[in-house]
Formats: structure tokens, C-alpha cells, sequence
């Protein structure tokens, strides 16, 4: 493979210095490339006091990069994928696409405020995202702590690099503030950017937002190397970026830019696309506002559910389960761990506990931890253990949190990959309870283990349709050869169907 040298164009700022040289870094350790960084200034970098959506033109943070590699002033040049638009200038060619990681944005806040929020009637977030302005606006006062009714929750400008943003955080400009994660992540991974933001983040705390309320935009979290197709070094280099590329994540992006496409584009569009590969499956989420009309999306790529609509489902599923019932079990959790909280029916063993942080398996739990008091910093969002296993190993979510201890609060016979579980309640089998299946045509499982309890009482509930959430029921039930629908929504799922109340 070529020992050849390459000139890298990039933006000046922190992050796309950082993120260069981390991929730089990669390529280098994988090829006998070595790469050197040319900073070029962009339009969007020098032009702060408006929102991108209310300047003219369009590629800001890109049309000076695009002319240096035109002009072969420039082997290649390191972009955030989503800072491209649909069009990109005749010349120039997609070489690889990095893998990508914690694709979420997330919300920064200082420490001494999260007390506040419950006695707060304003609450006001720094982003310049139409994107983020809607769907925060629209949905982040259920998962706040105590938020009073009449909290309102509003968006004010905010631009600036990574560092500036969260500097104004600092200075009481905002109650909070809203950054990709993935450029967080990136700082974090550098010695040098992240000493600068270790103390920007000391007095900090976070909320990593759930992709399926909160949707990124299209394509964040990627990186997309370019170069000029008629470059005299054009094969030499596209061998070396091999070494870097990564189809998955090609995959997912490019189902999120064709959506981006088809609602018009620009980065002017209120809408969050994200699409995740999930096990054997694409997740499609779009939310948001487009002419007028408010978009919730949430669907599993080639899941149609007509099958199920208009059938009487029963939903196997916390009190409305009859048959399996959990009754809490006295446990004592230990002080300074990282909490995942799997069931509502865990959040009665946190009053008298003191932990660094708390996560939840989805919406629902998350939004009773808030009524209750509690600040969480992120969920399994409805995908499983696997998720929050995930996001407990970024460098920047370490870097906020007080403890490296994990544990999972779930019933007595559970595992998980997060950390030790700690049994917070125990599930019963009612064994007087006679329950009429005859009518029903579908069942929404919230375990395997109650399937199998079902099969034992009621056999014929084995000829239904079965559905279920995607984490690790969903895996349960494929490892034994049950077919199952997956559903990525509950709420969508309920619309179609008709509930028996059993």
C-alpha cells in the first residue's frame, strides 16, 4: 500500500482540526500513509451573528474546501457528512465514509440548575436547528424533572464552535444547550481538545437525547472523505481510504439523505431523519414539522403492519398482565453507581439511594423517573441493554460522570450487559387467573418468559400473532424460532390495533 504523503483540507475550528486529525490518525496506523492538515476558512465559519437557515447561498461550511480540491490545491478533505448537500459540485467523489458512532444529539446543562426546573416557568434551550427547535419545543418538557404545567420550554439562537457554545452555557445565557454528540465525542478522543473540554464540562451535566423523539439530522455523526475524481493521484489515494470505509454506515446514511431529499432539503428543514441498523433490521424515525403538518414517524424498513390493523390485540404487558405480575423485593442499591432503570417497577428502590447517574429502557420509564424527580441522562430508547452498553463507553458521557460503576435494576432473574443486576423485583405467576384468548388475534409480549408462561396455561395463544418491543425480547424470541413482529413504536402499534381489555 502507497508510503506516499497526502495534504488533508480542513476547517479551522477545534472540532474539524480534531476530527481530521483523529481519522488521520486511523488511516496512518491501518496504511504506510502519512497525511499533513491545511486549514482553510469557510463562509460559514466567519459569518456567526445569523442562523445558516436566514443567510443566502447554501454550502457554507464547504464551498471553499470543494474549490482547493478542484484545483488539486488539496488530495482530499474531511467532512461532516451532514455539512453536505444533496448537490455537491460536478469533480469531486465520495471515497469512503467512516464508521460512525452516537449518531444522538445531546442536552448540556449545569449541575446547580436541574434543582430549579421543577419551580422554573421558562426554560430556554441554545440551538439554531430548525430541527432541533421543533422537536425540542414540542417534546422535551415531559421528560424534565417535575416540570410544573406551566413550564414553557423555548429555543434561542446559538451559534459558534463547540467550545464558545458551551462557554455561553457557562455564563447563564441559556438554561441549556444542544451539540451532536459525535463532536463531542471527537474532542473527547484527543489529549489536547479534550483537557479543553474536561474543564468546560466539570460543572455539567447531560441528557443524551433519544433518537426516537429527538432524531439527529441526516447524516450526522458520519464522516465523508472526498476528492477530485480527476485528481493524477485519484487511485492511490481511494486504495488508502479503503482502509477506512465502512458499509454499514453507508447504508444507514443513505437512506437518511434520500428522506432529507424528499422533503426538500436545506438546512432550512424541521425535520429529524435518523435510520438505525438494528440487529437484522432498519429503524426509520423522521420527526419534526414540514409544510405546516407535524411528522412522527417511526417504522421498521419492510415491517408493514396492515396485517395487524383493525385485530383485537392483548397487550402481556405490566399491570395489564393478568397472568405474570411482579411484586418488589427489599434491595439496598450502593452508593456512586450509574443506574439503568428497566422497569417502572424499579423506581421505588431509588428513593433512598445516592447514584452518579440514571438511564432508562425507554420513554415511558423515562418520563415516570421526571414525575418522580429524578434527572435522567439517557435511555436504551425502546432497543435493548446493547444501547446504553454502548453509550456508556463514549469518552465524553465518561468525562461528565462521576463514577465508572454500572449496575442494571431489573427483576431477580435477569442479566445484562451494562453491569451487575440488582434485583428490584420478582415476577409472580397467577395461578388463579382464567383469561378468555378466544377473540383475540394478536399479542404484544413484554417478555419472552411470559410467552412461555402463556403457552403452559392457554396453548391456543401459540396460533396468534406475536409482537413485541426490539430488545431483548425481540432476540428471545428469534433465538427460539418463534416468529414475532417487531414493533419500533409503541403508540403507532396501539393506533392499529383494537385493545381487549382482559
Amino acid at each position: 500500500m502507497s508510503n506516499s504523503q497526502y495534504l488533508i483540507g480542513t476547517r479551522g475550528s477545534l472540532l474539524a482540526v480534531t476530527q481530521c486529525t483523529l481519522l488521520k490518525e486511523e488511516i496512518e496506523s491501518k496504511t504506510n500513509a502519512r497525511f499533513d492538515l491545511r486549514k482553510i476558512k469557510t463562509e460559514g465559519d466567519q459569518k456567526t451573528e445569523k442562523p445558516l437557515w436566514q443567510l443566502d447561498g447554501k454550502d457554507f461550511f464547504t464551498k471553499e474546501l470543494d474549490a482547493a480540491l478542484l484545483k488539486d490545491e488539496i488530495d482530499l478533505v474531511v467532512h461532516s457528512y451532514k455539512d453536505l448537500g444533496s448537490e455537491r459540485p460536478e469533480g469531486l467523489k465520495l471515497a469512503a465514509v467512516g464508521k460512525r458512532r452516537f449518531a444522538h444529539d445531546i442536552l448540556l446543562i449545569k449541575k446547580e440548575s436541574v434543582p430549579k426546573i421543577k419551580d422554573m416557568k421558562d426554560f430556554i434551550v441554545g440551538t439554531s436547528s430548525p430541527r432541533r427547535i421543533t422537536n425540542i419545543e414540542h417534546s422535551l418538557k415531559e421528560f424534565l424533572p417535575q416540570a410544573s404545567d406551566e413550564l414553557k420550554v423555548s429555543c434561542k439562537m446559538l451559534r459558534g464552535n463547540v467550545n464558545t457554545r458551551i462557554q455561553k452555557l457557562i455564563d447563564g445565557d441559556y438554561d441549556a444547550i444542544v451539540l451532536a454528540l459525535a463532536g463531542l465525542e471527537r474532542l473527547a478522543n484527543k489529549e489536547d481538545s479534550a483537557k479543553i473540554l474536561d474543564g468546560l464540562l466539570k460543572d455539567l451535566t447531560f441528557f443524551v437525547l433519544p433518537q426516537k423523539t429527538f432524531p439527529s439530522s441526516a447524516s450526522q455523526g458520519a464522516l465523508a472523505v472526498e476528492v477530485h475524481d480527476q485528481s493524477p493521484k485519484l487511485n492511490e489515494i481511494q486504495d488508502v481510504l479503503n482502509s477506512i470505509h465502512c458499509s454499514e454506515t453507508v447504508e444507514a446514511v443513505k437512506r437518511e439523505r434520500k428522506a432529507f431529499v424528499g422533503y426538500g432539503g436545506g438546512c432550512h428543514l424541521a425535520v429529524g431523519i435518523h435510520v438505525k441498523k438494528h440487529k437484522d433490521l432498519f429503524i426509520h424515525i423522521h420527526r419534526g414539522q414540514h409544510k405546516d403538518q407535524r411528522v412522527d414517524r417511526v417504522e421498521i424498513e419492510n415491517n408493514p403492519l396492515d396485517r395487524i390493523k383493525g385485530k383485537k390485540a392483548f397487550f402481556a404487558l405490566g399491570s395489564l398482565d393478568k397472568l405474570v405480575q411482579q411484586t418488589p423485593v427489599e434491595t439496598k442499591i450502593p452508593s456512586d453507581l450509574n443506574l439503568f432503570v428497566t422497569s417502572k417497577y424499579c423506581i421505588e428502590s431509588l428513593k433512598d439511594a445516592s447514584f452518579s447517574s440514571v438511564w432508562a429502557s425507554g420513554s415511558r420509564t423515562h418520563k415516570k423517573l421526571a414525575k418522580a424527580g429524578y434527572w435522567v441522562n439517557g435511555s436504551a430508547d425502546g432497543f435493548g441493554h446493547e444501547e446504553v452498553a454502548e453509550l456508556k463507553e463514549s469518552k465524553a458521557v465518561q468525562m461528565m460522570l462521576q463514577s465508572s460503576n454500572w449496575a442494571t435494576l431489573s427483576h431477580s432473574d435477569a442479566q445484562s450487559p451494562v453491569g451487575d443486576v440488582i434485583g428490584c423485583y420478582k415476577r409472580n405467576i397467577n395461578e388463579s387467573v382464567d383469561i378468555n384468548l378466544s377473540d383475540v388475534e394478536v399479542v404484544y409480549w413484554g417478555s419472552y418468559f411470559q410467552y412461555c408462561e402463556y403457552v403452559k396455561r392457554f396453548p391456543e395463544v401459540k396460533t396468534k400473532i406475536h409482537a413485541c418491543g426490539l430488545g431483548k425480547t425481540y432476540d428471545s424470541f428469534k433465538n427460539n424460532g418463534v416468529e414475532v413482529l417487531p414493533v419500533a413504536d409503541m403508540k403507532s402499534f396501539k393506533d392499529l390495533v383494537d385493545t381487549k381489555e382482559l
